[in-house]
């Protein structure tokens, strides 16, 4: 499948099957009594609009500390393993036979939005970010290397894959709303974002 690329943003619509999708969401939901959705808080004490886990040797996290990655989950359980589900995922459209380290897992419910932000917390950027997008639209806003840059933005829906390598690794995206209710896969609607990651 050729991908759309958008700013270098390289984004496969409707690459993951419906029944693909059933699969991903049950093997994370396998791991969160290990590792429960939790929320964060920025660095600036403000609590994020979404709930988060991960999985894999790092999950990511954020509190007055700052951003960073940590080997264990607040409740100081490992993460649990990435589902092979979502590392076939990886393998097909990252371009590299390294395995990511941390499957971020966000929650988006109705009102949550995530701000302009840079993926830049990761030692090496030669490796890409890829991005799952499951359950409801979201409207994806791609910016440059400086926040200062113009956006533009573009519907995510269930299933999709955005790649973010190259000159897109470091540029500004974030997620301005979720149109809620246009995906029956979550039980009570949402939208679930799966972003796979190398650390080290």
């Amino acid at each position: 499948m050729k991908p759309l690329n958008l700013r270098g943003f390289l984004i496969y619509k409707s690459l993951i099957s419906a029944q693909d999708q059933a699969e991903i969401l049950d093997d994370i939901r396998a791991g969160l009594p290990q590792a429960p959705m939790f929320s964060p808080v920025t660095a600036w004490g403000k609590p994020m609009s979404v709930q988060m886990s991960s999985a894999g040797r790092y999950g990511w996290y954020s509190d007055r500390s700052g951003y960073r990655y940590e080997p264990k989950h607040p409740n100081g359980n490992d993460w649990p393993t990435i589902p092979q589900s979502v590392l076939r995922i990886w393998e097909s459209v990252s371009g590299t036979d390294r395995q990511p380290d941390c499957c971020l897992i966000n929650h988006y419910r109705e009102k949550a939005r995530m701000g302009l932000h840079q993926d830049n917390d990761e030692q090496d950027f030669t490796y890409p970010v890829v991005s799952i997008s499951l359950g409801d639209d979201a409207l994806f806003r791609i910016g440059g290397t400086d926040r200062k840059d113009k956006t533009e933005s573009v519907w995510l829906a269930s299933g999709d894959v955005v790649v973010m390598g190259g000159d897109a690794r470091l540029a500004y995206h974030g997620i301005d709303r979720i149109r809620f209710g246009t995906s029956t896969l979550l039980k009570n609607a949402g939208r679930i974002n799966l972003t796979l990651r190398v650390v080290d």
